[in-house]
């Protein structure tokens, strides 16, 4: 009987273990089935992944990596949908929708082979170059700061400083509003960016007007492989070399100079190719708007001028600086209450309102014109390089706009009424002489209803001289129909001052019982001002409502983005479209380009940049684009493009008529941003790009920036000759065989020289 009970309950026993195990092993497989399902339900194939990405408008962005030397990928693609600011250490350069394809990407040294797909690719030997300026992880950003602090050390430094050198330091990491960013315009404003079907349009050219186009010289082919030997300047000028003012050959063989003939431009025939010199404890210029007050001394190591003038508080040697109390000749106790009383004596002048483009014959140190700038007004200041030791060369070093320029034989290069106001505070120019010669050709400059300041001794003072002067000024005022507006006399400063108007019609003209001066034949175009003799008579006003200088143009700042009234629809534009629409395209570019690139995206930290140059600029809309910002812009349109200078004018900016074949009437390190917009591809056929690079050297500052859109293969060669000079690529860009370069000059100075004999004194 015990067996049979053990057995049963044995049964029983292993029967409920099994059905256990089966559940458990049930439960378990259910499970795991779950989980296999709950994970697998969270992945995409790769195929659908890139269908979700467009889907979701996630694109593929080409970045550049600058976070550690030890980066094995330092040029990387981020597919990670779910990368975030915060887990993503990338510093990109991101298309806008629409503007660039997703792999538009950086062309170098290989762009040629690299256009076909738009891809962008950053060498290494560049990112390692940009790599010292990285701002990276906490750990490393101070380093990265401590290294741009090493780099400025000669700057004079402030509480701001770090902060500046911080933002600039992000802007070289190309650290940007991936939204807001554009390297290069597509769709409409392609057509701005293509010069190779760009015409003069309705414009001609200022060397057809002036019938003193020149034949180009072509430089030999150069083999770019073999590099470049840049040797340094050895001239009698030294580190203040002007090319085409210091050609001391042709001054000895000048016939005379009676007409300061020897402070005009005499240029080589051969450009030189050469280096100028640094001045000895040369240092990074200060910054706006400190410089207005004070510049280093070694910078412009010339003291002629404190010794000269140092009693009427032109400029004093302090120290290690040379400092600027705001005066001059004519307002020794500050330019801004003699800039106030002008215009309380003629209040229509309306400082920063009506008059908008002042002329500043002979300029001093230009303190007028930088005074000027708060009463937002732009001032061309201009001076010969002359006994008056370095005059034009303190004005730029203090951020002041400036050139190196006489009333001798020639126009001034600058279009026919232009200039709201033209000022002259003892500026030496013998008015009444010969006719008034000189006085006309303000006349040619001044724009119909502007004015002319006078401001000297014949005015006031009362020795013969003086008298004499003053009664032969307003023989000839008269006869020329300026209306006198005021005679005042200012008690501060003890001087005199005259203000005249240049009428608006031409009825005094034909009222005249004499026809002196003489008006000018109806042939003689007044535009023409490139290499063209000085006349001794007066064009008429214009009084057709559709011809410039009929009207004034709007108050500032409307007129700076207002379409000129001359402006026509029948007129064909540079690029093709109606004049009118011509101009609103090219400004809504540039204001693109400026604003989603320039600000942003070429690690330039714009609190360092005061003077810039546009090298080749059409309707001035890119300096129209910086209006906002702490700089001023030098217009340069060469001879031989579309004359747009007037439109520049128009809107309230400033210019000049250049040849580059020649070299520029300013100082070296004169200007701290060039811009050249399809300049050097033009010059190339014409005449020698290598002593073009060798000027752009010239009146680029040290640790200035130069930007290049040209095409990819003039963007190359030239990218080629700034290294062999160990300057910094900060960018290069390109897309359909065009490109963007920006680059930035180094303090590097060859030490072989060339001799130039014809600058040897």
């Amino acid at each position: 009987m015990a067996v049979p009970k053990h057995t049963k309950a044995d049964g029983r026993k292993s029967s409920s273990t099994y059905c256990s195990t089966v559940t458990l092993v049930a439960f378990v497989a259910l499970c795991l089935v779950g989980v296999w399902m709950m994970t697998s339900s969270s992945v995409i194939p790769l195929q659908n992944l890139d269908t979700a990405q467009k889907n979701s408008n996630v694109r593929e962005v080409t970045t550049k990596n600058y976070d550690t030397e030890d980066s094995s990928d330092e040029n990387t693609v981020n597919n990670d949908v779910n990368a975030t600011p915060e887990n993503s250490n990338s510093k990109q350069f991101e298309d806008n929708p629409g503007d660039l394809p997703y792999d538009a990407t950086k062309g170098d040294s290989n762009a040629n082979s690299q256009q076909d797909n738009e891809t962008t690719n950053v060498s290494d030997k560049e990112i390692k170059q940009e790599e010292k300026h990285s701002n990276i992880e906490d750990t490393k950003s101070k380093s990265g700061d401590e290294q741009e602090t090493v780099e400025y050390g000669n700057e004079p430094k402030n509480e701001d400083n770090s902060q500046l050198e911080k933002q600039e330091s992000e802007g070289k990491n190309g650290k940007l509003d991936a939204s807001s960013t554009e390297v290069l315009p597509s769709g409409a404003e392609s057509e701005l960016w293509s010069e190779t079907s760009a015409k003069n349009g309705s414009f001609s050219t200022q060397a057809t007007e002036s019938n003193k186009e020149k034949e180009g010289h072509r430089p030999e082919e150069l083999d770019y492989d073999k590099g470049y030997n840049w040797k340094l300047c050895n001239v009698t000028a030294g580190p203040d070399y002007i090319p085409c003012l210091d050609n001391l050959q042709a001054l000895k063989s000048l016939r005379t100079t009676k007409h300061y003939e020897h402070r005009e431009r005499h240029c080589p025939e051969n450009p030189p190719t050469c280096l100028v010199p640094l001045p000895e404890g040369y240092q990074r210029s200060i910054e706006w708007p400190t410089s207005r007050e004070k510049i280093w001394y070694h910078n412009v190591p010339h003291t002629k001028l404190a010794a000269l003038k140092g009693h009427q508080n032109w400029v004093k040697v302090d120290g290690e600086f040379l400092t600027f109390p705001g005066g001059g000749t004519q307002f020794k106790h500050g330019a801004l209450h003699y800039i106030d009383f002008i215009e309380e004596n003629v209040p229509d002048i309306a400082w920063g309102k009506r008059s908008r483009v002042v002329l500043d014959v002979g300029c001093g140190v230009a303190s007028f014109g930088g005074f000027l700038f708060d009463r937002d007004v732009l001032a061309m200041s201009l001076a010969p390089k002359d006994e008056h030791e370095a005059q034009v060369q303190f004005a730029l070093e203090r951020g002041i706009p400036a050139i190196s320029a006489v009333m001798g034989t020639q126009r001034l290069p600058f279009p026919a009424r232009v200039f709201d106001v033209v000022h002259c505070a003892r500026c030496r120019v013998p008015w009444h002489i010969e006719g008034g010669k000189l006085l006309l050709e303000l006349n040619r400059l001044l724009r119909p209803g502007g004015y002319f300041v006078w401001s000297a001794t014949p005015i006031y003072q009362k020795n013969p001289e003086d008298v004499g002067i003053w009664d032969a000024m307003k023989k000839l005022t008269k006869s020329m129909c300026w209306q006198v507006k005021a005679v005042a006399k200012d008690k501060v400063n003890k001087v005199g001052v005259a203000i005249y108007r240049k009428p608006m019609s031409n009825e005094c003209y034909e009222e005249r019982q004499k026809n002196e001066p003489p008006l000018c034949n109806e042939s003689d175009d007044p535009n023409a001002a490139w290499k063209v003799p000085l006349q001794t008579c007066m064009h008429k006003v214009p009084i057709a409502a559709s011809v410039r200088g009929s009207q004034w143009p709007e108050q500032w700042p409307s007129r700076v983005e207002k379409v000129p009234y001359w402006l026509l629809s029948s007129q064909v534009g540079v690029y093709g479209k109606p004049a009118p629409d011509d101009f609103s395209a090219d400004f809504e570019h540039w204001k693109r380009v400026v604003n989603k690139s320039y600000k942003s995206g070429l690690g330039i930290n714009w609190s360092t940049v005061r003077n810039v140059m546009d090298m080749r600029a059409i309707y001035g809309g890119f300096a129209a684009a910086l209006k906002d910002m702490n700089v001023w812009v030098m217009n340069v349109v060469p001879v031989d493009s579309p004359d747009t200078l007037p439109i520049i004018y128009e809107r309230g900016l400033f210019g000049i008529y250049h040849d580059w074949c020649e070299s520029f009437s300013t100082y070296p390190r004169s200007y701290d941003l060039l811009h050249a917009d399809h300049l050097f591809s033009k010059i190339k056929n014409k005449c020698n790009m290598t002593a073009l690079v060798a000027e752009v050297d010239r009146i680029l500052r040290p640790e200035g920036k130069l930007i290049i859109r040209d095409t990819v293969d003039v963007m190359n060669e030239v990218e080629n000759m700034v290294r062999s000079m160990n300057w910094e690529v900060r960018l290069t860009y390109s897309k359909d065989k065009e490109g963007l370069l920006c680059v930035q000059k180094s303090m590097w100075r060859p030490t072989e020289l060339e001799t130039i004999s014809y600058a040897i004194a």
